[in-house]
């Protein structure tokens, strides 16, 4: 970790534990320099991850004040740029994985296309409900190629997958593609998500990418509408 992204994940915790105030902008670029110990370079890198995320943003002539809005803690709350897996982005609670479902198959068409590989590439299968404290949040229906992604067990998938894929395989992830949409709930939604036959999920498409541009994971997230958001960020100069 660069020292511009553990002062970031400091700060990170430092707005989610509301350590500064909301109505007020945080400490300037250069007394949290002094603060980090670092050049004001490495400060700004440090806080446009955050107003990337979603967590801050600038007002010019006034500083930099935080997002009320995503320090919410009932829902998960996913900017438009996220990139981090589930576990990141449930930071203080326990977050426990039941696998439903874990295969290696050949890919249909859809799923190949994809992952930019082809349809004699095998690709694991994984259906998992994430729970935080006890509670079913997300429904997550996985595809990765076995080739690209090896080593994958029902250890790993009971841990973040995305933490094995950074961690012990030494891949760097790049980026995403995201569509969200509603559904209706179906019968594996009503019986993991706790969730009624006429409650809406709401779907995230996923394809995730590793740095050479690689696409390595093909999924569907289903969250109950009553724990999930999307927060888009734009900014302009």
């Amino acid at each position: 970790m660069t020292k511009y992204e553990a002062i970031s994940a400091e700060m990170r915790e430092r707005i989610k534990e509301k350590h500064y105030p909301l109505d007020q902008p945080i400490p300037d670029e250069i007394s949290l320099s002094k603060e980090f110990d670092c050049s004001r370079m490495t400060m700004k890198r440090a806080l446009d991850i955050l107003v990337m995320e979603g967590l801050l943003f600038r007002k010019r002539g006034h500083g930099t004040f935080i997002v009320k809005s995503a320090i919410q803690d009932s829902r998960i709350n996913v900017v438009s740029n996220e990139v981090l897996g589930f576990s990141k982005l449930i930071n203080n609670d326990k977050i426990t994985s039941k696998v439903i479902k874990f295969e290696v198959h050949f890919p249909s068409e859809e799923v190949a296309a994809h992952l930019a590989i082809d349809n004699k590439t095998p690709v694991y299968f994984i259906i998992r409900l994430r729970m935080v404290d006890g509670e079913p949040y997300v429904l997550e229906k996985t595809y990765m190629p076995t080739t690209l992604i090896p080593g994958i067990n029902d250890e790993i998938l009971h841990g973040s997958v995305y933490d094995y894929i950074m961690n012990t395989l030494d891949l760097t992830i790049a980026g995403s593609h995201r569509k969200v949409r509603a559904c209706k709930s179906d019968k594996l939604d009503q019986e993991h998500l706790v969730c009624q036959s006429d409650d809406p999920i709401l779907e995230v498409e996923h394809v995730g990418f590793l740095n050479n541009g690689v696409p390595f994971e093909y999924s569907f997230s289903r969250h109950r509408y009553d724990k999930f958001e999307v927060t888009t960020v734009n900014l302009r100069g």
